[in-house]
Formats: structure tokens, sequence, C-alpha cells
């Protein structure tokens, strides 16, 4: 089945949209925040745990499948859905990210990019057909195409030469495609920080009958106000009835700015890494529970969450857990995924009900206490599409 969105509701003032994704495995609410499951399974959560949450659609990375397990085994378990026995929408990703995150392993050319492992040393050369090959193997509702991925930082001819390759390669990507009517091919955007050239690729790739775009090549360290720039170039000049995906995105106050933007779909590892570490989310910020200050706290991490942790742990529990037991890992998991679901359900509830730029406001004052502290870049962005914060 292929792939349609439909627009439910759009902002009167802003760029953000409620839409319902219709893909394959069901349908998925926009905006929605995808976890991150990179080797089949979300670190420290089942797949029953994260249908439980609310989690619609969830992603899993073709470069570590391919390497291990391997795409033929998971061929025979019916593709990566009967595999990790998830019956819900899968995106995966193309590989092409570990040009940036293994680059002392990888080596670009026109053919694909040519790696080490970093399992077993082994030399892999990962072309478009090949990356399409093995998501089609994984069986994914949603397939990236294969970028030239630079970081955002760089700067010169090689961000012209990596958003003109993104584009041959969006070409071979799309005839290697053998199932084109159950998995869905999504263009990714590139060009860097420089607005010309992200104009340029944006207009080569929409000439392409791909079902959905993404915006990459961003979230890579360089600054906030470049970065909210080019993603509200992109989404302006972006089809209106195909999804927006703005790659590698999950602070918070970056999903509910890029929203506003007009970005309909986020991922990140933030909310489970960070959860590793002993960070809980709540609408504050954060809470290190692994500081002294929480060994006697037995309030839950955050009273106004449902989720199965906050329910049954408090913060003592939680602090003293982390001192002996990975499952302390597994239960700031838990809630973190839930924060995360729940933001975004909540921000696509304002969005249907005309009362988003009011629901910014609230974010942004309980986030960060008083005007003064907003990032500069953050009031810059959303004071583009008309939400001015007192």
């Amino acid at each position: 089945m292929p792939l349609s969105l439909r627009v439910v509701a759009e902002c009167r003032w802003s760029g953000a949209r409620a839409a319902t994704l219709v893909a394959p495995h069901g349908p998925v609410a926009l905006p929605v925040f995808m976890p991150v499951g990179t080797q089949g399974t979300l670190k420290g959560l089942t797949a029953r745990q994260l249908r439980r949450l609310g989690c619609g659609i969830c992603l899993g990375n073709t470069y570590h499948l391919a390497m291990r397990p391997g795409p033929e085994l998971i061929e025979m378990a019916k593709g990566l859905h009967g595999f990790m026995d998830w019956e819900r929408c899968l995106l995966t990703d193309s590989g092409g990210f570990q040009m940036v995150s293994l680059v002392e392993l990888a080596e670009v050319t026109e053919e694909g990019v040519r790696f080490s492992s970093p399992y077993d040393g082994r030399h892999i050369l990962l072309t478009p057909e090949a990356s399409i090959h093995i998501q089609n193997s994984l069986g994914s509702d949603i397939m990236m195409q294969l970028d030239d991925v630079v970081s955002s930082t760089v700067t010169g001819p090689r961000v012209e030469e990596a958003m003109w390759r993104s584009v041959r390669w969006l070409d071979r990507c799309i005839a290697a495609n053998k199932n084109p009517d159950s998995q869905n091919l999504f263009a990714i955007i590139q060009g860097g920080l420089d607005p010309d050239l992200r104009l340029k690729c944006l207009q080569e790739m929409s000439k392409r009958d791909v079902p959905g775009f993404a915006i990459g090549g961003l979230s890579g360290g360089e600054e906030k106000q470049l970065f909210w720039r080019a993603v509200k170039l992109s989404t302006e000049h972006l089809p209106r009835d195909k999804p927006r995906y703005l790659m590698g995105v999950g602070y918070a106050t970056d999903l509910v700015v890029c929203v506003a933007l007009g970005c309909d779909m986020f991922d990140c590892v933030f909310p489970t890494r960070t959860a590793r570490f002993g960070s809980a989310l709540v609408p504050s910020g954060s809470l290190q529970l692994k500081n002294k200050t929480f060994a006697k706290d037995f309030a839950p991490i955050d009273d106004q969450c449902t989720c199965p942790t906050c329910k049954r742990c408090s913060r003592a529990f939680l602090h003293a857990l982390f001192r002996s037991d990975p499952a302390a890992c597994h239960h700031v998991t838990v809630h973190n995924i839930a924060y995360q679901l729940s933001l975004m359900s909540a921000v696509r509830d304002s969005i249907v009900e005309q009362r988003f730029p009011d629901f910014v406001r609230g974010f942004m004052a309980r986030r960060y206490g008083s005007r003064d502290a907003y990032p500069h870049w953050a009031v810059d962005a959303l004071a583009s599409v008309n939400i001015v914060l007192p």
C-alpha cells in the first residue's frame, strides 16, 4: 500500500500542522517523535512495552542491522516487523549517517561508501542499490535514500559535491526499489547551511515523485540561528501534500519550535541515551537522578505523567537502583519515551484545537521560567512564524 498524508488541521498563525500518515502497517498521527531502535530493539524496552506507550512508528538502523544479524536472517523472519515482533510502522535509515558518525572508517566515491566494519574490520561497500536492497529485505514501511552526508559544520566545495551526489543517488535508489507499492522511499534534502544549495537540492528532488521528504544534514553542532533558518527555508518550499521529516532532532524545545516551522516527523537517540545516564525528562528540563538530592525524594519523576515508571517508582528508588541495577535504565527509558510521545500528542491536540501559539507560550514558560532565560534562537524562530513570546 502506498503512503498517503491527510492534513487534519493547520495553525492559523504559524507553519504547524496536524496530519495523519497512512502507511502499510497502519496510521500514524503527526506531528510525531519516532524512537530509535538501532538493532531491531529500543534499548531497554520490549516491543510490547513500546506499543503500550502508544508508539505508532519507530526506527531501525540499516547499517547496523546489515552488519548483524544481517538482512538474510531478518528476511527469513518475514522482515524486521516479524523479527522484532512489531506490527506497527517502521522507518529504516539508509546507513548514510555513518559517513559522519564513523567518518574515520569511511571513504565516499560516486559508486558508494566504503566502510571498515567497527565489529570485525572487514571492508563493506554500501551503494545506493545495496542500501535499498537491504531495506527491501528489512521490509520497512518507509525507507530513506542513501545520501552523501557531510557534517553541518563543513563548508566549501565538499557541501555542493555532496548535495549533487545525493540527487544522483536518489535516482539510483528509486530505480533499485523492488517494492514501490509497499515500501515508501523518502528523499533527503542536503545543502548544508547554504540557502542557495539547499534550495537547489529541494527543487531538484521535488521533481521526483517520492512519497515524502526528509531535511538532512542538520542537528550536527551548527549554530542554532543557522539551524532554524535552514529548517524554515526547507518547509516553506516542500510540497504541502507530502510528510516533512526533520532528521536527528529530539530535544523538547527543538521539537516544539520545528513543529511551528512546519515539520511533521522527528527522531533522535537522545531520550533513550540520556536515560542510561540517569537523566529523566520533565517539563522544566531534566532530573539527574544519580544526584544525592534525590536519595530521600519519594515523589515520582513527574506527578503529571501516567507512564508505568511514574505510577510505581519514586525518585529515591530510582536513585538507589542506579547504584546497583541496570533496571534503573529501563525504568527511566520508559518514562523518557512516554514524555516525548506525550509532548507530541499535546502539540497535536493544540494544533487541532487552534490554540498552538498559547501552547508554545506555556511550554516555554514552564521550561525556562522567565523570558530572559529563553534561548534567543527559539524566540527568533517562533517570531518568524508569528508566535511572539511575552
